[in-house]
């Protein structure tokens, strides 16, 4: 499978999952969650509920040192992303984000339902449903960031159950695009 993650529409968020996948830290990971509506993983064994790695300026500290990555927004409009707060927190629920959760395979950072900046390594592949996530009217556009799409082997994931493995990740290219933690 093969996606696609858009740098400039949520850099620190991309930047964040691309030095994971360098680190291997996705590798042998189990999926953790299959149920119809999303594919999601990056949860590892162990108290703390994503990455445990130094904090800088663009991550925080979890409660167990996860790092956290501040949630990320980009409305259509705007020069850039706005950080840490929805877009119903800013007024503009309803507003179109640059990169919608409108397809199949688009790729969603997760976080705690109630804490925009509590996202660490966790990740989810949105299994798109026109009435659960219509376009421009979904649950998902300005509360969590989308930062890519699968391009290639999407059907993979109709078949990927709970406990299944990823045997390995790898940045094919475009590394240096995104903003990665210091």
């Amino acid at each position: 499978m093969h996606n696609f993650l858009f740098h400039k529409s949520a850099p620190v968020t991309g930047g964040n999952f691309v030095d994971l996948v360098q680190k291997g830290f996705y590798d042998k990971m189990q999926i953790q969650r299959s149920d119809g509506f999303v594919v999601q993983t990056g949860d590892p064994d162990g108290e703390a509920e994503g990455y445990v790695g130094t904090p800088s300026k663009a991550v925080g500290k979890g409660k167990h040192g996860e790092r956290i990555v501040p949630l990320e927004v980009f409305l259509k409009g705007d020069e850039g992303p706005f950080y840490s707060s929805t877009m119903e927190d800013e007024g503009r629920g309803g507003e179109a984000t640059v990169l919608p959760f409108s397809s199949y395979g688009a790729m969603g950072w997760a976080r705690d339902e109630y804490e925009p900046d509590s996202g660490s390594s966790q990740f989810f592949w949105l299994l798109f449903d026109s009435d659960l996530t219509p376009a421009g009217k979904n649950v998902l556009d300005g509360r969590y960031p989308c930062f890519g799409y699968v391009v290639d082997g999407a059907d993979f994931l109709r078949d990927t159950k709970e406990g299944d493995i990823i045997v390995s990740a790898k940045v094919t290219e475009g590394a240096d695009n995104l903003v990665q933690p210091k």
